[in-house]
């Protein structure tokens, strides 16, 4: 017997567009296909598929994702979350989380905004399944984020982007009128103490806020700008997966992380939220 759509990617469907024509989707059992044919099967683990063309570069390989979802499930950022919870508008009906990963974050959303759905956008497979089970009202899918987004105009609410790549005229289309956009960054202190131990890890790009502002001030107003910053007892193990989740894992030799000890490290971040013009 044929599976049904999760409910979860069932709410979205009147949202998602082909993207290859751009025409509505519908679902045929765990399929969803457009009046000219195109399709797109739902994987096993629940999320579907919805790149046009060559396939998008991972962000996360398995192993990235492995440690992504160990380590938060730790914990560790659950002042992070937290403070997304606080800066996050009251009741948006559908949150778009860019660059979701395993879920994390829009699960804790979620679970603070009764009735909300959200869709978790990634290019990791891996991270995905992750994501596709994170929370009974979060989808899942994969496209291009630097493509236009198999979306309608305004159909989102919030658009979630945490530690994630920025697309901010795609953000501005899909937000319904009057929508917001929350973004999380690492400030220059963020893992200061790894990045001095660790050698071969990724710093802060210092023209970061610059870049961001000029991005996102032709589309959108910032409402509020808060900055979260807590030290964070790490275990040698937690360490571990802390780099190996991040972008420095592609630059860091593994026999530096098998050195790497319990210690405190400085969690540094801004989370700002937007409004769209």
């Amino acid at each position: 017997m044929t599976r049904p759509l999760p409910a979860a990617l069932a709410s979205w469907l009147d949202a998602l567009r082909c993207p290859l024509c751009e025409q509505p989707l519908e679902s045929t059992g765990r399929t969803l296909r457009c009046p000219d044919r195109h399709s797109f099967d739902l994987a096993r683990a629940g999320y579907v598929s919805l790149l046009s063309g060559a396939p998008a570069t991972s962000g996360d390989d398995d192993a990235m994702a492995r440690a992504r979802h160990d380590f938060l499930a730790t914990g560790a950022y659950a002042p992070l979350r937290e403070a997304l919870r606080e800066l996050a508008p009251p009741r948006p009906g559908r949150i778009l989380d860019i660059g979701g990963g395993t879920g994390y974050y829009l699960a804790g959303l979620l679970d603070a905004l009764s009735g909300a759905q959200g869709l978790v956008v990634d290019t990791s497979v891996r991270a995905l399944r992750f994501a596709a089970r994170a929370h009974e009202r979060a989808a899942a899918a994969s496209w291009d984020v630097f493509s236009r987004f198999p979306l309608q105009d305004g159909a989102v609410d919030l658009v979630l982007d945490v530690f994630a790549p920025r697309h901010a005229a795609e953000f501005a289309r899909v937000l319904a009128p009057g929508g917001h956009l929350l973004v999380v960054r690492p400030a220059a202190e963020h893992l200061a103490e790894l990045r001095t131990a660790v050698p071969g890890m990724v710093g802060v790009d210092p023209r970061k806020e610059d870049r961001l502002r000029a991005a996102l001030d032709p589309l959108f107003t910032t409402e509020e700008v808060h900055e979260v910053t807590f030290p964070l007892e790490l275990s040698a193990a937690a360490a571990r997966d802390l780099v190996a989740m991040t972008p420095s894992a592609r630059h860091v030799e593994p026999a530096a992380l098998g050195e790497i000890l319990t210690g405190t490290v400085t969690i540094a971040v801004v989370a700002s939220l937007h409004r769209r013009r």
